[in-house]
């Protein structure tokens, strides 16, 4: 399958549900089950370069007319796990974020109201046959948000520092870990901080990335990919940056009541992604 283009499309991370084959109905799963033989598939830059390159014409296409028949694959003891794109839904989905990010005359001029209006009729439309849809894949952009670290453990995590050359590949830091785990680490993470804190977006979002995984199949896997912000930190502040066990400390030292301790984890997250915050504002 053709690539839109070689450049790198930073900076987005993401949180994927990779669900086995057993989990689809059919005919999906036939599809899914001949598609993970495929000798090639597309990568995450492949997707985000053909999102880009729908807003490039006049009018720009803000969600793709057809849903994506790609996903990613990766087979764990003996067993294929699919996560579909299914870009159009997210794109959908996007689309409603976007009022909350940008102000209304640059919303406006990146894509016209009529647009954002017949995208979202399309939307309701379909979402009238297809009530219980849910994304595979959660995208944040110049972050890793706190929460997504909690359903993880730094003995997950897997860096490879890339190479270099006519060959070059780039860094690559990601967590994988069993479905069991994310939910048992989530329903931990929200006692603690609920018997810590008093309610707010750090609990809010715990909750809603804990009902998404209920979602899904118990043996799937879930991966934390750092994605294109690989490419916003420095080498050096990439293999040093174990966030992932900064958060547990942070909540462990909370439920032991240590709030020195938890202050001192909080901190070092915040020192090592203020790099990534300032390219934010700069751009």
């Amino acid at each position: 399958m053709p690539k839109v283009s070689s450049v790198i499309v930073p900076y987005a991370a993401y949180l994927r549900v990779y669900e086995p084959l057993a989990a689809f109905p059919e005919p999906e799963r036939d599809h899914w089950a001949r598609y993970a033989r495929r000798p090639e598939r597309p990568s995450y830059q492949d997707e985000l370069r053909r999102s880009l390159a729908d807003l490039l014409p006049t009018p720009p296409v803000p969600v793709p007319v057809h849903e994506s028949a790609d996903a990613f694959v990766l087979e764990a003891d003996g067993v294929v796990h699919v996560c579909p794109w299914r870009t159009r839904l997210r794109g959908w989905q996007a689309l409603g974020d976007l009022a909350e990010e940008l102000p209304p005359p640059l919303l406006d001029a990146v894509l016209p109201p009529v647009l954002r209006h017949q995208a979202t009729q399309d939307y309701e439309r379909w979402l009238v046959g297809n009530p219980d849809a849910r994304p595979w894949i959660r995208t944040a952009t110049w972050q890793v948000p706190l929460n997504w670290f909690v359903l993880v453990s730094d003995e997950e995590r897997e860096y490879d520092k890339g190479s270099r050359g006519t060959d070059a590949a780039p860094p690559v830091l990601r967590y994988r870990t069993p479905m069991v785990q994310a939910r048992r680490r989530v329903a931990r993470g929200l006692r603690t901080l609920r018997n810590a804190m008093d309610e707010g977006p750090l609990i809010d979002g715990l909750v809603d990335v804990g009902r998404w995984l209920e979602e899904f199949h118990p043996r799937s896997l879930v991966e934390l990919d750092y994605g294109g912000l690989v490419h916003a930190l420095p080498t050096g502040d990439l293999e040093g940056d174990h966030s992932a066990a900064d958060v547990a400390e942070g909540i462990e030292a909370l439920r032991l009541g240590d709030g020195v301790a938890a202050g001192e984890a909080y901190a070092r997250l915040v020192e090592r992604w203020r790099s990534v915050r300032d390219l934010r504002s700069a751009n």
